[in-house]
Protein backbone atom coordinates (compact mmCIF):
# COMPACT_ATOMS: atom_id res chain seq x y z
CA UNK A 1 0.00 0.00 0.00
CA UNK A 2 1.58 3.35 -0.65
CA UNK A 3 0.91 6.32 1.60
CA UNK A 4 1.64 9.66 0.68
CA UNK A 5 0.61 12.61 3.93
CA UNK A 6 1.36 16.38 3.82
CA UNK A 7 4.17 15.57 6.65
CA UNK A 8 6.60 13.21 4.15
CA UNK A 9 6.99 12.73 0.89
CA UNK A 10 8.92 10.13 -0.49
CA UNK A 11 10.68 10.18 -4.34
CA UNK A 12 7.97 8.07 -6.36
CA UNK A 13 8.65 6.59 -9.89
CA UNK A 14 6.49 7.76 -12.53
CA UNK A 15 5.79 4.55 -13.47
CA UNK A 16 3.79 3.22 -10.68
CA UNK A 17 1.73 6.10 -10.53
CA UNK A 18 1.37 10.34 -10.25
CA UNK A 19 -0.28 12.25 -7.78
CA UNK A 20 -1.96 15.80 -8.15
CA UNK A 21 -1.31 17.12 -4.98
CA UNK A 22 -3.86 19.90 -3.36
CA UNK A 23 -2.83 22.38 -1.83
CA UNK A 24 -5.90 24.03 -0.99
CA UNK A 25 -7.23 21.13 1.11
CA UNK A 26 -3.94 19.41 1.51
CA UNK A 27 -5.33 16.33 0.63
CA UNK A 28 -2.69 13.95 -1.85
CA UNK A 29 -5.47 12.86 -5.13
CA UNK A 30 -3.57 9.63 -6.74
CA UNK A 31 -3.98 8.43 -10.06
CA UNK A 32 -2.49 4.69 -9.64
CA UNK A 33 -2.56 1.06 -11.99
CA UNK A 34 -4.80 0.03 -9.04
CA UNK A 35 -7.29 2.42 -9.89
CA UNK A 36 -6.93 1.81 -14.06
CA UNK A 37 -10.44 -0.17 -14.55
CA UNK A 38 -11.78 2.64 -11.30
CA UNK A 39 -13.82 5.85 -13.07
CA UNK A 40 -14.22 8.53 -11.14
CA UNK A 41 -18.40 9.00 -10.60
CA UNK A 42 -19.74 12.03 -8.75
CA UNK A 43 -22.88 13.03 -7.34
CA UNK A 44 -24.51 14.60 -4.90
CA UNK A 45 -27.77 15.60 -2.99
CA UNK A 46 -31.32 16.95 -4.35
CA UNK A 47 -30.80 20.93 -3.37
CA UNK A 48 -26.72 20.44 -4.57
CA UNK A 49 -25.69 21.71 -0.89
CA UNK A 50 -23.92 17.95 -0.68
CA UNK A 51 -21.42 16.89 -3.48
CA UNK A 52 -18.94 14.28 -3.21
CA UNK A 53 -16.78 12.03 -5.64
CA UNK A 54 -15.97 8.19 -5.76
CA UNK A 55 -13.75 5.92 -7.50
CA UNK A 56 -15.67 2.55 -8.06
CA UNK A 57 -16.23 0.57 -11.12
CA UNK A 58 -18.49 1.67 -13.96
CA UNK A 59 -20.48 -1.38 -13.49
CA UNK A 60 -22.52 -1.28 -10.12
CA UNK A 61 -22.99 -4.02 -7.57
CA UNK A 62 -25.94 -2.36 -5.79
CA UNK A 63 -27.51 -4.11 -2.53
CA UNK A 64 -31.49 -3.62 -2.02
CA UNK A 65 -31.86 -4.51 1.74
CA UNK A 66 -34.90 -5.11 3.52
CA UNK A 67 -34.53 -4.11 6.68
CA UNK A 68 -36.54 -1.77 8.65
CA UNK A 69 -34.29 1.78 7.46
CA UNK A 70 -34.43 0.80 4.20
CA UNK A 71 -37.53 -0.33 3.24
CA UNK A 72 -38.80 3.57 4.62
CA UNK A 73 -35.90 4.90 2.52
CA UNK A 74 -35.65 2.68 -0.64
CA UNK A 75 -32.10 2.95 0.40
CA UNK A 76 -30.26 0.99 -2.39
CA UNK A 77 -26.36 1.37 -2.46
CA UNK A 78 -22.80 0.32 -3.59
CA UNK A 79 -20.27 0.05 -0.96
CA UNK A 80 -16.69 1.19 -1.32
CA UNK A 81 -13.53 1.63 0.59
CA UNK A 82 -13.46 5.19 2.92
CA UNK A 83 -10.27 5.67 0.52
CA UNK A 84 -12.08 5.87 -2.93
CA UNK A 85 -14.61 8.20 -1.47
CA UNK A 86 -14.13 12.28 -0.94
CA UNK A 87 -17.12 14.44 0.13
CA UNK A 88 -16.49 17.30 -1.67
CA UNK A 89 -18.82 20.14 0.16
CA UNK A 90 -21.52 20.28 2.24
CA UNK A 91 -19.96 18.60 5.58
CA UNK A 92 -21.40 21.23 7.56
CA UNK A 93 -24.85 20.38 5.90
CA UNK A 94 -24.82 17.15 6.95
CA UNK A 95 -26.56 15.33 10.01
CA UNK A 96 -26.83 11.53 11.03
CA UNK A 97 -29.56 9.24 12.00
CA UNK A 98 -28.70 6.28 14.84
CA UNK A 99 -30.57 3.48 15.77
CA UNK A 100 -30.50 0.05 17.21
CA UNK A 101 -26.99 -0.58 17.42
CA UNK A 102 -25.96 2.84 16.17
CA UNK A 103 -22.73 1.80 13.93
CA UNK A 104 -24.84 2.45 10.73
CA UNK A 105 -24.60 6.21 10.41
CA UNK A 106 -27.35 7.73 8.21
CA UNK A 107 -26.12 10.75 6.96
CA UNK A 108 -28.50 13.25 4.96
CA UNK A 109 -28.63 16.84 4.07
CA UNK A 110 -30.19 18.87 6.27
CA UNK A 111 -31.99 21.13 3.46
CA UNK A 112 -33.34 18.61 1.40
CA UNK A 113 -33.29 15.55 3.38
CA UNK A 114 -31.73 13.17 0.95
CA UNK A 115 -29.50 10.42 2.00
CA UNK A 116 -26.72 10.35 -0.96
CA UNK A 117 -24.20 8.20 1.13
CA UNK A 118 -24.00 7.19 4.12
CA UNK A 119 -22.30 4.43 7.00
CA UNK A 120 -22.90 1.26 6.27
CA UNK A 121 -23.85 -1.63 9.91
CA UNK A 122 -22.27 -4.81 7.29
CA UNK A 123 -18.81 -2.25 6.48
CA UNK A 124 -18.61 0.84 8.81
CA UNK A 125 -14.97 1.05 7.13
CA UNK A 126 -16.61 1.91 4.09
CA UNK A 127 -19.53 4.22 2.19
CA UNK A 128 -22.93 3.40 1.17
CA UNK A 129 -22.89 5.11 -1.83
CA UNK A 130 -26.71 5.69 -3.84
CA UNK A 131 -26.63 4.97 -7.03
CA UNK A 132 -29.43 7.25 -7.95
CA UNK A 133 -27.09 10.41 -6.66
CA UNK A 134 -24.79 10.36 -8.89
CA UNK A 135 -24.22 12.25 -12.00
CA UNK A 136 -25.13 10.81 -14.84
CA UNK A 137 -22.65 9.21 -18.16
CA UNK A 138 -20.30 7.69 -15.88
CA UNK A 139 -22.28 4.37 -14.84
CA UNK A 140 -22.10 1.42 -17.82
CA UNK A 141 -24.48 -0.86 -15.76
CA UNK A 142 -26.17 -2.15 -12.38
CA UNK A 143 -26.64 -5.55 -10.78
CA UNK A 144 -28.84 -5.69 -7.96
CA UNK A 145 -28.83 -8.22 -5.28
CA UNK A 146 -31.10 -8.67 -2.58
CA UNK A 147 -30.14 -8.28 1.05
CA UNK A 148 -32.63 -9.82 3.78
CA UNK A 149 -31.66 -7.07 6.57
CA UNK A 150 -34.68 -8.47 8.19
CA UNK A 151 -32.33 -11.36 9.41
CA UNK A 152 -28.77 -9.09 9.30
CA UNK A 153 -27.25 -11.07 11.25
CA UNK A 154 -27.93 -14.41 9.68
CA UNK A 155 -27.23 -12.78 6.22
CA UNK A 156 -23.69 -11.27 7.37
CA UNK A 157 -22.85 -15.01 8.06
CA UNK A 158 -23.50 -16.49 4.99
CA UNK A 159 -22.75 -13.84 2.60
CA UNK A 160 -19.69 -14.24 1.26
CA UNK A 161 -18.16 -11.06 0.20
CA UNK A 162 -19.98 -8.33 1.55
CA UNK A 163 -17.41 -7.03 4.67
CA UNK A 164 -14.48 -7.61 1.94
CA UNK A 165 -16.01 -4.59 -0.30
CA UNK A 166 -15.20 -1.59 1.92
CA UNK A 167 -11.28 -3.22 2.42
CA UNK A 168 -8.93 -1.28 0.00
CA UNK A 169 -7.63 -3.73 -2.57
CA UNK A 170 -3.66 -4.60 -2.57
CA UNK A 171 -1.46 -1.90 -4.14
CA UNK A 172 -4.16 0.62 -3.75
CA UNK A 173 -3.07 3.78 -2.70
CA UNK A 174 -4.58 5.26 0.87
CA UNK A 175 -5.56 9.38 0.46
CA UNK A 176 -4.99 11.39 3.40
Amino acid sequence: MWTISKCSRKRLQKSDFYFKYKMSTRVAVFESKAYMDLVKHTGGCHCGAVRFEVWNSPDLHVFHCNCSICTKKQNHHFIVPKNRFTLLQGLENLTTYTFNTHVAKHTFCKTCGVQSFYTPRSNPDGYGIAPHCLDPGTVHSVTVENFCGEKWEESMQVHETIRDMSKPEENQPTVI
